[in-house]
């Protein structure tokens, strides 16, 4: 393998993946002093962006290293990724266009500016924000987690030393570049490399689930090379099949409640053109579905599964990719994935920052004028990238998806805040708050309890707690999620009986 080739197509492909980022501030021209002009491209994105844009949010690290990842090691209860996705275009159909709606007639940035006004809760609104943005932190640092994947095994088969120094400093070189380009062109930025990042990946998926079948013998051979289970099956466990519907139901309820998902979705300049790219987004699905099994090609794919046992498992696709194919299109296919985990850090930190300006500072500030809201939003986008660059330095789950499924136990939470609040204004406020309290707890406890109590680890393993009856292998968010609701009916019914008029001051 000609390395230097490699490094050469991939540098190339990346200068120009950042000449649009910068020139993208020029597209469509406007106000970038202002918070919707920076943060959401001034709600004009058509059916086609939009769906390159949300799709952005999707085809992340999650996507093409974490679900290959945690097939390859953990097996089949990780094929959960390909029913969630289908099941989570019809929660968008059902809840984005009204809350769209809402967003136009009171000119929401965040679906927290609407939770503020559905329950006339600032306090409330606060609670939600802060969630929304630590929720986020893990989804940024697994984006980082699958650039670290790429340029390890490209640098570590270029350099025979000091390869780990110059990943991580390339990881910061990078985020410095991402840094400008957001600062400078806001969601814009996000929106045209997610046209070049999304065609690349489409390339790239075609490209291997044609070509490494084909150099291996087929999936037959793959499977048969696969591990068996103590039973002998190749198949689910049947333990594991509450986990496996749980982890499903679960992650497609919170994938809209994430504020990077919901930013996509208030840029849309109409309904129609919401529905539109919504109704193509299933596209996504497919593609997801062939990534999902490159975790189980790698088990046949003999010239890779080296490469995966020098660099670790997060390498799966990466090695796949460079076992099989020419210098060049290995450059190619690994600035999609690095890319892949650059575009969605930068829609991720630009709704985050979203929420700390608005949500949680622009309350405390009188007079807070658009033009220093956007400025300060900007510098906090910047801040959040940071934050979850040291995150990753700092903390080594044992498998990356771990990260992105904690993100989804904690703003699972939000559910009655935000997806009941769209179609009700008789909950209780303080009944929301109390059951995002007992709903955070109850849930985190669970995922301490699986792993740092019972089994007494030293990192997250493990999402799913096991109750002591058969077949109760649950997703701990969703343990979470039933104790939440439970309080929010219970509290809200006694609210109401003691308080007849609902403490609800705006409707739609």
């Amino acid at each position: 393998m000609n390395n230097v080739e490699v490094l050469a197509v991939f540098v190339s492909l990346f200068v120009l993946f950042v000449g649009l980022g910068f020139w993208a501030s020029r597209w469509r021209k406007g106000d970038l002093s202002d918070l919707g002009e920076w943060a959401l491209a001034g709600r004009r994105l058509g059916s086609y962006l939009a769906w390159f844009l949300v799709g952005a949010d999707l085809y992340t690290a999650y996507t093409f290293i974490a679900i290959p990842e945690s097939l390859y090691v953990k097996g089949a209860v990780y094929f959960f990724a390909v029913p969630y996705v289908g099941m989570t275009f019809g929660v968008a159909m059902i809840t984005m266009p009204r809350l769209w709606k809402m967003s136009r007639k009171y000119n929401y940035v965040t679906a927290v500016d609407m939770v503020k006004d559905r329950f006339n809760s600032r306090t409330l609104a606060m609670i939600i924000a802060l969630t929304g943005i630590a929720a986020e932190l893990p989804y940024i640092a697994l984006q980082i987690y699958g650039m670290e994947a790429v340029l390890n095994v490209m640098i570590g088969q270029l350099v025979a030393s000091n390869a780990a120094s110059i990943t991580e400093v390339s990881l910061i070189i990078a985020f410095i570049i991402l840094a400008a380009f957001t600062f400078t062109s806001g969601l814009r930025g996000a929106v045209i490399t997610a046209v070049m990042k999304d065609i690349i990946i489409f390339v790239t998926v075609i490209a291997v689930i044609v070509v490494v079948p084909m150099a291996i013998g087929g999936f037959g051979h793959a499977f048969a090379s696969m591990p068996k289970l103590p039973t002998g099956s190749d198949s689910l466990a049947p333990l594991f099949l509450n986990g496996f519907i749980s982890l499903s139901i679960m992650s497609a309820l919170a994938l809209y409640l994430y504020p990077h998902a919901i930013n996509g979705v208030f840029s849309t300049s109409n309904t129609k053109k919401l529905r539109i790219s919504t109704a193509l987004l299933p596209l996504y699905g497919v593609g997801l579905a062939l990534l999902a099994l490159f975790g189980v090609l790698a088990y046949g794919a003999a010239n890779a599964l080296p490469l995966i046992h020098k660099y670790g498992a997060l390498t799966t696709v990466p090695s796949l990719i460079y076992a099989y194919f020419p210098p060049w299109f290995v450059g190619f296919a690994f600035l999609g994935i690095f890319i892949g985990g650059l575009v969605p850090a930068s829609i991720m930190a630009i709704s985050q920052a979203n929420l700390l300006t608005r949500n949680v500072i622009k309350p405390f500030v009188k007079n807070l004028n658009p033009k220093t809201e956007a400025r300060m939003a900007k510098y906090f986008s910047v801040m959040f990238k940071f934050i979850a660059l040291l995150f990753i330095f700092a903390i080594r789950p044992l498998y990356s998806l771990q990260l992105q499924l904690v993100g989804g136990i904690i703003i699972l939470q939000t559910l009655p805040s935000v997806f009941l609040a769209l179609y009700t204004n008789k909950l209780s406020k303080w009944a929301v708050g109390l059951g995002w309290l007992v709903g955070q707890l109850s849930a985190l406890y669970l995922l301490v309890d699986a792993n740092f109590i019972v089994t007494k680890g030293t990192s997250i393993t493990t999402v799913f707690f096991k109750f002591n009856t058969p077949l109760s292998f649950f997703y701990t968010g969703a343990v979470g999620l039933f104790f939440n609701l439970l309080v929010v009916a219970v509290g809200t019914v006694i609210a109401r009986a003691v308080h007849p008029q609902p403490a609800v001051a705006t409707s739609d």
